[in-house]
């Protein structure tokens, strides 16, 4: 069986372990009896990404641990940018890169942890997270996600997310984070198709 080889680029260190952990589970319910190849996501700074000629230089990078089957996968925080707009942008010159090449850029409105209030609920004492957690109303728009988390910590500690990100998407509903966050749900469909070759 040939493995689908999914090369990852993101920009937080808790993204390395995160991003993986869903992608993983995605898998399971998407392309289950699949043979997926995760490598260590690569690491780079969002200024890097978005500047002239950075996002070119990474994706040629990585693009060489990918097979015949599989793609790359972008993921970054849209931050105060809108993720319409910057999205395509940075897709088409990705793909200028290597046009036969299968890429996907995705990103989470604001911040990879709105995923996370998205489905709250599903994280109730977790993590040190309060028992009976609701989501925001408006899951992306709150520009500080992880102060949110911090927020609504029962055991006197903040949301750190190298040691609790990849703990928590381990743990998140993913149906539910795609129900209410449409970056989410972007996301879904872009590991979909990526993993099948079909859209979701």
């Amino acid at each position: 069986m040939t493995p689908t080889t999914i090369a990852m680029v993101v920009e937080g260190q808790g993204e390395v372990a995160a991003l993986p952990v869903l992608v993983r589970r995605m898998a399971a319910e998407l392309a289950p009896g699949s043979w997926v190849d995760l490598p260590r996501p690569y690491r780079v700074n969002r200024g890097t990404l978005v500047g002239a000629g950075g996002l070119e230089t990474v994706v040629a990078a990585v693009a060489e641990q990918v097979g015949p089957a599989g793609g790359v996968l972008i993921m970054i925080d849209a931050d105060d940018d809108c993720p319409a707009e910057l999205g395509p942008r940075l897709l088409g010159r990705a793909r200028a890169v290597c046009p036969g090449l299968a890429v996907s850029v995705v990103l989470a409105n604001r911040e990879f942890e709105a995923w996370f209030l998205a489905a709250a609920p599903s994280l109730s004492g977790e993590r040190g997270l309060a028992q009976g957690l609701e989501r925001p109303v408006d899951v992306e728009k709150p520009r500080d996600c992880k102060g949110w988390l911090s927020a609504h910590r029962t055991d006197g500690r903040s949301y750190k997310p190298v040691s609790d990100q990849a703990a928590l998407a381990a743990l998140v509903n993913l149906r539910m984070a795609r129900k209410y966050s449409p970056s989410f749900d972007k996301f879904w469909r872009d590991v979909g198709h990526l993993l099948t070759g079909e859209e979701q």
